[in-house]
């Protein structure tokens, strides 16, 4: 049947869309036979697949044998129940099943013309996660903000930026470039560098400040209020701040309240990223760690972490959309229309850096409709207590500490060096940190605090359980002992 694949059909494509369910099902269910982390060599896959494409159809089954072959064996398997590194990346069924109907209709919906229910239901469904996270009420859609779906964290830090740098410069004259500054701490997400460099904002103009393990690395206001002053003596523009709740490194927490104070009497554009731990804020023992959000001009949190949300899901709320949509908005002929003109509509592409959009208010609307707020709470605190019974696993073993205090799901450990000696100790959490990914069975990242090498251990993946912990501990202590001989 498949070399008389049609471009669609309605028979053909039940009866392959049963296969591939099938297929992923079943991936589902043997998923841990895998190495978490692929073991693959760079350059692998060239020697398996031939150097063009075929000129006659090939059958469904050929290709998914491939997969299973070719495919598999080069995937790091972030479902996987062993999977600890970085920071999750959530799956779902409900998730997949708004994945596959947003393929199914595939629209392309820049402005509300284009598909009016894909406008609407993102405009409805970022109210109400805004409304979970009892955001204020500026950055809903009934007053002058809104929410919007970006692809990811860096898309969105980009787009804020870009709203923040134009609003600077109508207020300060548009030659004025070159003086405006931005403010973060070092434990600030990469992604801001890189919206510096794409928004022509000078590097030396990136103020980058310390943290250390006194404030569990969170950005001190008082330096924050030196390096203003600093740089406003000097003739410059202080316009960006970047808050974080809960750092890639170690989920550390800025002061928002304090933080916001000074970016609202110097004038400036306050952006929180909650990439990861703004999921967990939807549950009511963790919202205090959003208070001082109202001082906020931006609130962006990754719904494809933490949520059950497939990826890409990166929900982000603005309290004066004028404010993007200057920045970001185009107007040429061919897409004008009615509706768009009378300002009666949301155009989504005013709020993004691309035209096309995907519709992915579908997979976040099944995601808090077929789970509900009380079950994802649940999965939400599951996932903290385990990191804690890990936490506790580590504490009871005198070789290792806990690096910074766990706060949300991400404990941050180091193996001790024999005889405190600090010079080995980098190096050996190296050696383990390789030796642990090289058996397969369980995958951790890292990071550096303070110049030192720490291990991370994250908890998010759908299928982890408490036996997976406990398993990951037992091969972190096993590969410790080969180590320390």
């Amino acid at each position: 049947m498949e070399s008389g694949l049609k471009p669609m059909d309605a028979e053909q494509l039940r009866e392959c869309g049963h296969k591939m369910v099938d297929f992923i099902a079943d991936y589902y269910k043997t998923i841990e036979n895998f190495p978490v982390l692929s073991q693959v060599e760079p350059g692998y896959l060239h020697k398996l697949l031939p150097d063009s494409a075929p000129s006659q159809p090939e059958s469904l089954q050929n290709v998914l044998d491939d997969v299973r072959a070719k495919i598999l064996p080069g995937v790091t398997h972030w479902q996987s129940p062993n999977h600890f590194a970085y920071y999750p990346s959530n799956s779902s069924i409900a998730g997949f099943l708004g994945e596959m109907l947003s393929a199914g209709v595939n629209i392309v919906g820049f402005s509300w013309i284009t598909s009016p229910a894909a406008t609407e239901l993102e405009v409805i469904v970022l109210d109400w996660l805004g409304k979970l996270l009892k955001l204020p009420e500026d950055f809903l859609s009934t007053g002058q903000g809104g929410g919007v779906i970006q692809g990811t964290a860096s898309e969105a830090v980009l787009v804020v930026l870009l709203a923040a740098r134009d609003k600077a410069l109508r207020r300060v004259g548009k030659n004025a470039l070159g003086k405006l500054v931005v403010y973060s701490s070092d434990q600030t997400h990469s992604a801001l560098q890189k919206a510096c460099q794409i928004g022509g904002i000078h590097p030396q103009n990136w103020r980058v400040l310390k943290t250390d393990s006194s404030s569990n690395y969170a950005l001190n206001p008082d330096l924050l209020r030196e390096a203003i002053s600093h740089d406003i003596a000097s003739g410059l523009i202080p316009f960006f701040l970047c808050g974080t709740v809960g750092s890639t490194s170690s989920t550390a927490i800025d002061p928002l309240l304090a933080l916001g104070k000074i970016a609202e009497s110097n004038n400036m554009w306050f952006h929180v990223d909650a990439a990861y731990a703004g999921s967990a804020c939807i549950c009511p023992e963790y919202r205090n760690y959003l208070d001082g959000v109202e001082q906020a001009d931006s609130f962006n949190m990754n719904a494809h972490k933490w949520l059950l949300t497939n990826f890409d899901c990166s929900t982000l709320w603005v309290k004066d959309r004028n404010a993007l949509i200057q920045s970001l908005s185009t107007n040429p002929e061919f897409l004008k229309n009615k509706a768009s003109q009378t300002n009666m509509v949301v155009d989504y592409k005013d709020w993004q850096i691309p035209l096309g959009r995907r519709f992915r208010s579908l997979k976040l609307w099944m995601v808090l409709r077929l789970y509900g707020l009380d079950n994802l709470q649940s999965y939400i605190r599951n996932h903290i207590n385990l990191a804690r019974h890990f936490e506790e696993l580590l504490v009871g073993d005198a070789r290792f500490e806990v690096v910074t205090p766990r706060i949300f799901s991400l404990v941050c450990f180091r193996l001790l060096p024999p005889d405190n000696n600090e010079d080995v100790a980098n190096k050996l959490n190296r050696d383990l940190l390789d030796a642990v990914n090289s058996t397969g069975r369980a995958f951790l990242s890292h990071t550096v605090l303070s110049g030192k090498y720490v291990l991370r251990f994250a908890v998010g993946a759908p299928l982890t359980e408490e036996r997976h912990v406990t398993g990951a501990w037992k091969i972190l202590q096993d590969e410790a002992s080969a180590l320390l001989g």
